[in-house]
């Protein structure tokens, strides 16, 4: 036999590995190393993912999460294939996870068990990805990506293997399906092979195949919108929103309104809007669910887990005398003076205690203020900071924004023409504050919409065939203008605030701003105000106070950590401040004749309540002892108190002024004979002489203007009676 030559015309090929590359390229292999992670990883002598396995498929939950932390320091190399094709490598890793199941749950090999496909969902502490930074470039690769749930579909089945039968020659066969949006494409001709072997080829036409349900293979698929966080969109930009599909274990975790970081596969199908305009080759990305955390109450920076430092850091700053101090003055440094509103928004920051009763009945804990006043006294300015320093929070106007936006609305999905919720910002900021500037702007049918969620904390939704109840666990925060643009002494509160009682008793406190002209005091707000605007620098957070970053920290800490309780002699005080109060309020309206509009019902009680346990929790106390009481007493006294007996002037009760007032429109009446005129000056001169207050003068000539028995001429100089 001759032996082979080199220069025979044939092509010779060897095995070689080239120098440099031992990478690891058959299925089997990668397959084999997955499953050495599974089986041999450990932390100080615990086997972490073979005993979360087993744990699992006792528990019938066929399911492993994986960190990605644990698989880079046991293999790099399979960790970086794992993240550059993660398609490609997630079906290996679950192969290897049912074969660990396999062991598991039979330890004789040759036995015969059924054993489940097992899902593995990754978890990962790498930086995450905006939505909107997203692009062309993470096509399937693997991306973590934080956002809000705003919308969530029903369950639908997606099949993993269809079965296809011909239909001249009814042979069948399996074919995988990708997961994902992706469609399938069927087989243009069948390749089974004849029964006579004489046959040659079969005779079966093109595109032979039909999909037979029943006998395929299905797992439950949900699809999710995602939208970006509103603390992370640029002024001036929608946020983005992505859809995200979710598929059998991952299903049902999450609820509109939650916020999330998802770990997910960035992948494209063709949407029906682009196949029917034909631009074939422009794909919609969305992201296939790989793994999902709930980040509900801590987003924006606040963390769940404190470290032991930090604890430490936290609780020398509770034991400090002064914290309510200087904590208030933290609260926006560059806004001068009002220093009780702050000490409000310190309150409502804080919170007080949620209780659910053993009948199931829950008593909400979140506190409410109004902030009521002229133009120009920095209530916007406060709510923005709210916005900045709450660890949860969503800012919104009161023109434009509807109930809708408000609450919940029903949308109609395109695709599918089903129906579904979309929570709007008291949903969105479930858990922390909703700051709502220009409250009097509002609709009175919008205005009504919030009733429900400041006091019962649901969103009840009856439409379109859906009724469901959101949760809205927020403290609202919302800034108004009185009636007639400025607050009028003259006239009584429930002329200068034009909201319904309804929404008024839900307020904790209500606090009434004016611009008072006062020589000094504009003089410190001038100099403040010049200060900022020349020396930005000088005026940072000043020595003593508290940096924002470390305030959204520490309120954090003391929501999750403390829930004060009233003790018993705290309470007793409460209870007799709280009739002595209610008392107060009967008195003043017996002597003005005039129902107060602003009511003090049991609500006002509670708010008390919530006020002491806030500043309770403010210290990490476990108790809201009497000194707690007093100082919550003494706000509810300045803000809401202040504003049922406001409106009186120079020093005089309101009552005191409209029996003033009664008095001078008799006079006027029996002095004035029916067709004759007096100047104005004269008739406040002839008043004064007599000993009565200009404010009561002035009002009286105006309820008799508005009552057309006088009638102001040249330019109001002059008054004219006339017959009525």
């Amino acid at each position: 036999m001759a032996s082979i030559g080199w220069d025979r015309g044939q092509i010779y090929s060897t095995g070689g590995v080239l120098p440099g590359e031992d990478r690891v390229n058959s299925h089997a292999e990668l397959t084999s190393q997955f499953l050495q992670f599974i089986q041999n990883f450990r932390i100080d002598n615990a086997f972490v993912y073979r005993d979360q396995l087993s744990d699992n498929l006792m528990l019938k939950q066929h399911f492993i999460e994986v960190d990605m932390s644990h698989l880079i320091s046991y293999n790099t190399d399979l960790a970086n294939r794992l993240i550059a094709e993660p398609a490609a490598m997630l079906p290996l890793f679950e192969a290897a996870v049912k074969e660990s199941a396999k062991r598991i749950l039979s330890p004789n090999p040759t036995l015969a068990v059924d054993v489940p496909d097992c899902q593995v969902m990754l978890k990962s502490d790498a930086n995450v990805i905006q939505i909107r930074e997203l692009n062309s470039d993470y096509i399937g690769k693997l991306v973590r990506i934080p956002g809000i749930v705003i919308g969530a579909s029903t369950l639908s089945s997606r099949a993993t293997y269809v079965n296809i039968m011909c239909r001249s020659c009814r042979h069948t066969k399996m074919i995988p399906v990708n997961g994902g949006f992706g469609a399938i494409t069927l087989p243009r001709s069948c390749d089974s092979q004849p029964l006579d072997a004489d046959a040659g080829k079969n005779q079966c036409p093109v595109d032979p195949f039909v999909i037979v349900h029943d006998k395929s293979r299905f797992v439950d698929s949900q699809v999710l919108k995602l939208q970006e966080a509103p603390d992370m969109v640029p002024v001036g930009d929608l946020p983005r929103h992505t859809i995200l599909n979710a598929d059998r274990w991952l299903t049902n975790r999450v609820v509109p309104g939650m916020r999330v970081v998802v770990m997910g596969i960035y992948s494209i199908f063709q949407s029906k809007a682009a196949k029917s305009t034909g631009a074939a080759a422009v794909r919609t990305p969305y992201i296939r669910m790989v793994g999902i955390q709930m980040d509900q109450h801590n987003s924006r920076g606040g963390k769940a887990i404190f470290t032991d430092s930090e604890e430490e850091e936290f609780i020398r700053m509770s034991q400090q005398d002064n914290l309510y101090d200087i904590f208030a003055d933290s609260i926006a440094p560059s806004i001068f003076g009002n220093r009780d509103i702050k000490k409000a928004i310190t309150c409502l920051l804080m919170g007080g205690s949620k209780k659910i009763l053993p009948d199931q009945m829950r008593l909400r804990g979140d506190i409410s203020v109004l902030l009521l006043g002229d133009p120009g006294t920095a209530k916007s300015q406060l709510l923005k900071f709210v916005e900045k320093v709450a660890p949860i929070a969503v800012y919104t106007s009161g023109k434009g924004s509807s109930a809708a936006g408000l609450t919940a609305s029903v949308i109609r999905d395109p695709s599918s023409r089903d129906f579904y919720l979309e929570g709007g910002a008291m949903v969105l900021a479930d858990g922390g504050v909703v700051c709502i500037d220009e409250f009097d702007k509002m609709r009175d049918e919008d205005r009504v919409a919030i009733h429900e969620a400041m006091e019962q904390q649901t969103i009840s939704i009856a439409k379109a065939g859906i009724t469901t109840i959101l949760n809205s666990r927020t403290s609202v925060l919302a800034a108004a203008n009185p009636v007639f643009g400025r607050y009028d002494d003259m006239k009584s509160p429930g002329e200068n605030i034009d909201f319904q009682t309804t929404i008024l008793s839900r307020f904790d406190m209500i606090f009434i701003v004016k611009d008072e002209h006062n020589e000094a005091r504009d003089m410190s707000i001038a100099r403040h105000v010049l200060n900022v605007h020349m020396n930005q620098q000088g005026m940072e957070v000043s020595m003593g106070e508290i940096s924002l970053e470390k305030m959204k920290a520490y309120i954090n800490y003391c929501k999750a950590k403390c829930a004060p309780r009233l003790t018993a002699e705290a309470a007793e005080k409460l209870s007799s401040h709280f009739v002595s109060i209610r008392k107060e309020v009967k008195e003043s309206e017996r002597d003005t004749n005039v129902r107060s509009s602003i009511p003090i019902t049991i609500r006002q009680l509670e708010a008390i309540i919530r006020i002491s346990e806030s500043l309770a929790k403010l210290r990490l106390s476990p108790i809201a002892t009497e000194e707690h009481v007093e100082e919550a007493i003494r706000l509810f006294k300045y803000s809401t108190m202040d504003a049922v007996q406001s409106g009186g002037a120079d020093g005089m009760s309101r009552g005191e002024v409209m029996q003033e007032v009664r008095r001078i429109e008799e006079e006027i009446g029996r002095r004035l004979p029916i067709g004759s005129q007096v100047s104005v000056a004269k008739v406040k001169n002839d008043f004064l002489m007599q000993g009565y207050s200009e404010a009561a003068i002035v009002r009286a000539l105006a309820i008799l203007g508005r009552r057309e028995i006088l009638q102001f001429r040249s330019q109001g100089k002059v008054v004219f009676r006339q017959a009525v």
